[in-house]
């Protein structure tokens, strides 16, 4: 259209463009000056009219292609967009696949070591047990192989052992004795005792009656033994015989002891006549050959304790050796019940526990052998 426009103004003649060849005599100019500044002043206003359209044109074409232009990066922008979007989602699905999946990795793994440590721990508990009771099975084997050395020696023809030959007991003796014989392979107490008698002892004819209450706290500690004093059983034995016969005038090193005696670790030694080792404790506190350290008297100590791998060494007297002694058989006798190594009825163990602690209770009153 501006084409168009500028070929038409080419072309019509310019209005008001003229020239007088020969001016006339006494006219005036002002007339043609007035009409050269009307044309002139048409042509201005015509040229600033088609530069005001030519402007505008070129605006708006400016204006119609920058909005093209801004329509297609917008377009490009968002269609960058939505492909990272895709790529988002992805690599997002990717990421908690792996975490699923290491996740149940960790688990696996964790649970397959926890299995292989809870196998390996119960094949360990298992080999400790049978090793212990391989142990304690040696231990009186061995006890019972002497016994019997000694029972064979003591028989000669001259003056043959009753122990070896039942046949020639009373009948009278023999019935009872069935009814009462006890299995050499109940405990190690029971064995070190017949080792110690020589010489047989006479059939003992003394009454027998079970304690009602006293035998009902044996069999139910008997259906689960164990070494805790809770049980019914065993606090009537700390209360009336464990807890009188460790109850000593030196109460700290008491409580040491009773401590050492339940976890086992105390031991029972003869004094030698080499020089002793030197020990971290005072003479005062350990007594000495002459002096007693759990009851502070003066007596003549044939034996000293020592309370675990402290290396402290303890002299004892006699009636403090027997008191301890009394109370170790009777935990030797339950620790072998409880790892299943005495089969026997259960009366006989009864009874046997009711012998452990008449021992201890005749100790804890100052009775003794006279060899201790």
């Amino acid at each position: 259209s501006q084409a168009n426009f500028e070929e038409d103004s080419q072309k019509q003649p310019a209005v008001g463009h003229w020239k007088t060849l020969m001016p006339s005599k006494g006219s005036k100019e002002e007339p043609e000056t007035g009409c050269q500044d009307a044309g002139g002043g048409d042509e201005t206003q015509s040229t600033e009219q088609l530069n005001v359209s030519r402007l505008r044109s070129s605006s708006v074409e400016i204006r119609e292609k920058g909005s093209e232009f801004l329509k297609e990066e917008l377009h490009k922008a968002q269609k960058e967009l939505k492909l990272k979007d895709k790529e988002c989602e992805r690599l997002s699905k990717v990421r908690e696949q792996l975490e699923q999946e290491l996740e149940e990795l960790t688990a696996s793994l964790f649970e397959e070591a926890h299995k292989m440590v809870r196998e390996a721990n119960t094949k360990q508990a298992a080999s400790e047990k049978q090793l212990r009771e391989a142990r304690g099975k040696i231990d009186m084997l061995q006890a019972e192989v002497t016994a019997l050395k000694t029972l064979v020696i003591t028989s000669t023809p001259s003056s043959p052992n009753r122990e070896l030959h039942p046949q020639l007991q009373s009948p009278s003796k023999a019935v009872f004795r069935k009814g009462h014989g006890r299995n050499k392979s109940t405990s190690s107490a029971m064995v070190s005792a017949a080792s110690q008698n020589v010489t047989p002892e006479p059939v003992s004819h003394e009454c027998k009656e079970v304690d009602s209450i006293l035998f009902a706290e044996f069999q139910a500690w008997k259906e689960s033994p164990s070494l805790d004093k809770s049980c019914s059983f065993l606090d009537r034995i700390y209360r009336e015989d464990v807890g009188p016969c460790l109850d000593f005038t030196k109460q700290e090193l008491s409580e040491l002891v009773r401590v050492a005696v339940e976890q086992n670790t105390l031991t029972i030694e003869p004094v030698a006549s080499q020089t002793l080792p030197v020990v971290k404790v005072s003479a005062e506190e350990c007594g000495g050959p002459k002096k007693c350290a759990l009851s502070g008297l003066p007596r003549t100590c044939k034996h000293r304790i020592m309370l675990g791998d402290s290396g402290n060494y303890y002299y004892i007297s006699p009636s403090c050796r027997a008191r301890i002694t009394a109370v170790c058989n009777f935990f030797t006798y339950i620790r072998y019940i409880q790892q299943g190594l005495v089969r026997q009825d259960v009366e006989l163990m009864y009874w046997e526990v009711m012998r452990l602690r008449r021992e201890m209770s005749l100790a804890k009153l100052g009775f003794y052998p006279s060899e201790m």
